[in-house]
């Protein structure tokens, strides 16, 4: 019998020939990532992908507000520091926990626009960026941006030459369908800040096209001209004419939504509008030792209480973190809190406070029973993934919408946080707590949420890489970018149309008048 080869023989050839064929499958493309909003959990979403396309062979260099833990030699970061104070500096309320009373037009020009557009200019401040954007001479294959009020910075896809994928941290916002060619049903798809679902009564869907249609409008003669104004200032440089930004936005061959059914409102979609929400849930890992064992031993559950990363606890007003401390005093459950003053006074013995907690994680330990959670994209998703009912208490953007899906489908409460009191606190936790629906229901819905072709990871990457591929994907975009929105939106055709009518009605009415009057004519001649 001829000698066999080894075990160690055949591992080794069977390495060789896998990591050939992964070299055959990708050439690893060169990409620009630009991520100047500050906002950690966006971050949180944008660096699952980064990881991805590293441990993909792929080369990133990346501007960013949150260094790398570890170098990488594929991975090459211009870090904006100090980091941006944007609550302190462009937020224009006196608490974040006033947002929850507040208008489209309010939440855009007190909130979100000063918010884009001041943090896209302190990243132009910073020299180490200025010195990049100006000096840089790489052949990138591509650019990654947030989709997130900085698209002044899509100037850099005409300075590289390169196609655009953006990611919608956020979700989708109204303004993406016309920008991918796409007319937004504003019959039956809520706008993001408002509280309505998908069954709108009448002056629900009046409302909501007069804030959608109002946001278009604002952000075409109000927003868009100061993203234009200062892409001309910063890019200067750049040889002339430069392009329009809100050309390059059309110029965008997909983007990552972080939105996923069941828990976004259903509508119709170009292709190149990818919904890959949850991407960066991952398996959770064990806790540090001492929350380990306060949640091990919890013999009656545990409550788990996070507001994100950006409302913080302590910031709370002091009627309404005294009846919460009462609440939680008086359970038998256990309580892990994400405040960020542990030195919190009258803490009752059953509740832990950190600063700083591993929400997945968290959510992910079997004795945990109830989420309270503001609503926030990353939160909600992370708690239906886990199957983990909720009591929600939204403040403002997308997070009533989120808790009103919650609602509807069965796995969560909503409370009104100006409103709430002992007795409402109390009824949220022990309804579900007790309730076994809740739970049944959020099983279901999570169910629903993690059954799809491919993991939400994987979709994003495959994006990626098919719009590096391809250099772009015309094939993707829509026909109706290139029309005047009035043929857009069908309104010359609907014009047309009732200039005939009126046409028509016309010739018939005088039609009406020589016959009546043939007649009076013919009876005259009969007396």
């Amino acid at each position: 019998l001829p000698q066999l080869p080894s075990i160690k023989c055949v591992l080794f050839v069977a390495v060789i020939v896998a990591a050939g064929l992964q070299s055959m499958g990708t050439d690893g493309a060169r990409i620009l990532s630009v991520n100047v909003f500050p906002g950690r959990s966006h971050w949180q979403m944008i660096s699952a992908i980064l990881e991805e396309l590293l441990s993909r062979g792929h080369e990133v260099t990346v501007i960013t507000n949150y260094a790398r833990k570890t170098p990488h030699p594929n991975y090459t970061e211009i870090v904006i520091s100090p980091i941006y104070d944007f609550w302190a500096k462009s937020v224009k309320v006196d608490s974040l926990y006033d947002l929850t009373e507040i208008s489209v037009h309010s939440m855009l020009m007190n909130f979100l626009y000063p918010l884009g557009l001041e943090t896209a200019e302190y990243a132009f401040t910073r020299e180490n960026v200025m010195h990049f954007l100006r000096h840089d001479d790489t052949r990138f294959d591509l650019l990654l941006a947030e989709q997130f009020y900085q698209e002044c910075y899509l100037m850099l896809a005409h300075k590289y030459k390169v196609p655009i994928v953006s990611i919608g941290t956020f979700g989708f916002g109204q303004y993406m369908g016309p920008m991918m060619g796409q007319l937004n049903a504003w019959s039956h798809v809520p706008h993001e800040f408002l509280p309505f679902t998908d069954r709108m009564s009448f002056w629900e869907r009046a409302y909501n096209s007069f804030g959608s249609f109002y946001e278009s409008m604002l952000r075409e003669w109000y927003y868009m001209p100061r993203q234009e104004a200062m892409a001309a200032k910063y890019f200067s440089f750049l040889p002339g004419p430069l392009p329009r930004v809100g050309d390059l936005e059309r110029q965008v061959s997909v983007i990552l939504l972080n939105s996923y059914t069941p828990l976004t409102t259903t509508r119709a979609r170009v292709p190149g509008l990818v919904p890959v929400g949850g991407l960066h849930i991952k398996e959770p890992k064990r806790l540090p030792a001492d929350l380990q064992t306060f949640i091990d031993e919890a013999e009656h559950g545990v409550i788990f209480f996070s507001l994100g990363t950006n409302l913080r606890s302590a910031d709370m007003p002091p009627e309404k973190l005294a009846i919460i401390l009462r609440v939680f005093g008086s359970m038998k459950q256990r309580v892990v809190w994400k405040f960020e003053d542990e030195r919190i006074a009258n803490l009752p013995a059953n509740v832990l406070v950190r600063s700083w907690l591993p929400q997945s994680d968290i959510l992910g330990h079997r004795n945990v029973k109830v989420f309270i959670t503001h609503g926030g994209l990353l939160g909600t998703q992370e708690g239906v993934h886990r199957a983990v009912p909720m009591v929600g208490i939204p403040i403002y953007c997308d997070q009533h919408l989120n808790m009103n899906k919650a609602v509807i489908a069965g796995y969560g409460v909503k409370l009104y946080f100006p409103n709430i009191t002992e007795a409402s606190f109390r009824w949220a936790l022990e309804e579900v707590l007790y309730n076994p629906s809740y739970k049944q229901n959020v099983q279901r819905v999570s169910q629903i949420f993690r059954d799809r072709p491919v993991p939400a990871l994987e979709e994003a990457i495959y994006w990626i890489e098919y719009v590096e591929r391809y250099k772009g994907a015309p094939q993707l975009r829509s026909a109706g970018l290139d029309l005047p929105w009035v043929s857009f939106a069908l309104l010359d055709v609907v014009g047309a149309v009732l200039v005939g009518l009126a046409l028509l009605a016309v010739a018939l009415c005088k039609l009406l008048r020589v016959i009546v009057g043939d007649k009076k004519k013919v009876k005259r001649k009969g007396e």
